[in-house]
Order: structure tokens, then sequence, then C-alpha cells
């Protein structure tokens, strides 16, 4: 099976939300392994890509974070969604869905239609 890593700008912080939306808190590492869980094994999600988005998340206040103990009893960063992330998962969520109707549009356009 073919692992994408690239997604659009973006997406990998849409995708934090919704899985701590959905899942509650979690460290990095359990974030990103869900995400790659959802996505079907397609994204591989390394922390030199996942850290930044996750301090830009932060530093914009739609997550918080907190020390905590992990799964295999190691000292880990936790990270829940904020009220303001959960508006801003909301708006996304909106624009992501009017981009993706918009552009499957497109993809159902013939020739036909355009005569």
């Amino acid at each position: 099976m073919r692992q994408r890593t690239d997604v659009p700008h973006g997406t990998l912080g849409l995708m934090v939300l919704k899985t701590l939306d959905v899942l509650g808190p979690l460290n990095g590492y359990a974030i990103a392994r869900r995400i790659e869980q959802i996505s079907g094994d397609l994204l591989a999600v390394n922390q030199g890509t996942l850290y930044p988005v996750l301090l830009k998340l932060e530093q914009e206040g739609a997550i918080e974070s907190e020390w905590g103990t992990s799964e295999n009893n190691r000292r880990a960063r936790f990270y829940r969604m904020s009220r303001a992330g959960r508006k801003l998962l909301q708006a996304e969520t909106r624009d992501w869905e009017q981009t993706t109707a918009m552009l499957g549009r497109f993809f159902e356009l013939t020739a036909e239609d355009l005569t």
C-alpha cells in the first residue's frame, strides 16, 4: 500500500483538532498514530511534521497542553482542545466541506455539461 506523507497546507491541523475532539486528550505520539490509523495508513505522520502543528495550534489558543505520564510510563505532553479550538474546528470543517464540494463538481464535469 502506498503511503502519502503530504497533505494540503492546514489539513494536518484540522486532523489534529478532529482527533482531539473525538478522542479527548492525547499525547503527540498517540495523535500521530490515530491520524495514521484513521487514514488507513495512507498518511505517515512524523514528529518533525506534527510538533510544529501542535505548537502553532497551542500558540493560537486552539489547544492546551500539560505534562503527564504516557501508557508506557514516560513523561509526555498531553494535548486537549480548548473552547477556541472547538470554534475553529467548526469553521474549518465548514470551509473544508465547501471546498471539497466545489472540487467534486469539477471532477464530475463532462464535455457535455459545457455545451
